[in-house]
């Protein structure tokens, strides 16, 4: 299966909501395929500054676009209950008319979010973080599937759920699934429509960010072909961030090299965050949406 490059673009919730507003239907008219806001209880690398919740954020910056597919750079499954979070899914694809990807990972341990702390939530260990994301995920695949569900598990359980409306998407919103460890890869290649991966640790150099998503595609195609599912048939889609995420939009010709470096690996979808961070880089941002983007869809 061949696939479109695709251009997403993220931005935090630690704005004022008029200018998230404008931020969004900025990048609704200038043509990228997608754009995301983060789900997490506080800004873990900066706890005390503002923070939107990001799931009633989500619904309201749905009414104020109009074409860009929206979602989350990706719901941590510690914060929710999997059948609420497949109802809030459900309500945001109806309020923005069928464009929500759903996105959904396992979450950061205690040792990176303090959320667990401040709420009073349980911080899962590693192999039970696994097998609840396995169970989620399945249950939320079955929920946004099914008028009625019944799910039983070793830490969920759902009896006679009910779902209605269904979802306006069919047969249920595209799940984009976070994994870079082999046991939740293998939930990825079972459940998702896309895989989203960050790359490497923060700070990482590009050579260490091709040969860590090169291994982990191939892990992720192994999978697939022992489940008997065509590799092609994921969306691959990698986060670009640390040292190349901050230069990224830096000239044109080093978000060429960029997008290159990855497609090669067979990445069909690169997300970029809004240089906030990079003021002087916002011109050529704009200038690389509407010049550098259409020409590499193009070529």
């Amino acid at each position: 299966m061949n696939r479109e490059i695709k251009f997403g673009v993220g931005v935090l919730q630690d704005l004022p909501w008029q200018e998230l507003v404008r931020l969004w239907q900025q990048f609704d008219s200038m043509g990228f395929d997608s754009t995301f806001i983060a789900d997490h209880f506080v800004n873990y690398a900066n706890p005390t500054s503002p923070w939107l919740e990001c799931w009633t954020t989500l619904a309201g910056l749905a009414s104020c676009t109009s074409e860009i597919r929206i979602g989350t750079l990706v719901t941590a499954i510690p914060l929710r209950n999997p059948a609420l979070l497949a109802r809030q899914a459900l309500t945001v694809d109806h309020i923005s008319n069928g464009r929500l990807n759903l996105g959904i990972g396992a979450g950061a341990p205690g040792s990176i979010d303090p959320s667990y702390k401040m709420i009073g939530i349980e911080d899962w260990s590693q192999d039970e973080r696994i097998e609840r994301f396995r169970e989620q995920v399945e249950i939320i695949d079955t929920l946004l599937r099914h008028k009625i569900s019944n799910y039983q598990g070793k830490y969920y359980n759902l009896v006679e759920t009910i779902m209605a409306p269904g979802p306006i998407q069919k047969p249920r919103p595209p799940l984009t699934i976070a994994a870079h460890v082999k046991k939740s890869l293998k939930i990825a290649a079972e459940f998702a429509d896309t895989w989203v991966s960050y790359g490497a640790e923060f700070g990482a150099p590009p050579e260490t960010v091709v040969k860590v998503t090169r291994r982990r595609s191939r892990i992720l195609d192994k999978y697939c072909e022992e489940m008997g599912r065509d590799p092609a048939t994921i969306g691959r889609a990698l986060l670009i961030f640390g040292a190349e995420g901050n230069t990224a939009f830096a000239s044109e010709g080093h978000f060429t090299k960029i997008v290159e470096r990855y497609t090669a690996l067979g990445i069909d979808e690169l997300i970029f965050f809004y240089p906030f961070f990079a003021p002087d880089q916002i011109p050529s941002f704009e200038r690389i949406a509407s010049e550098t983007i259409p020409s590499l869809r193009e070529a």
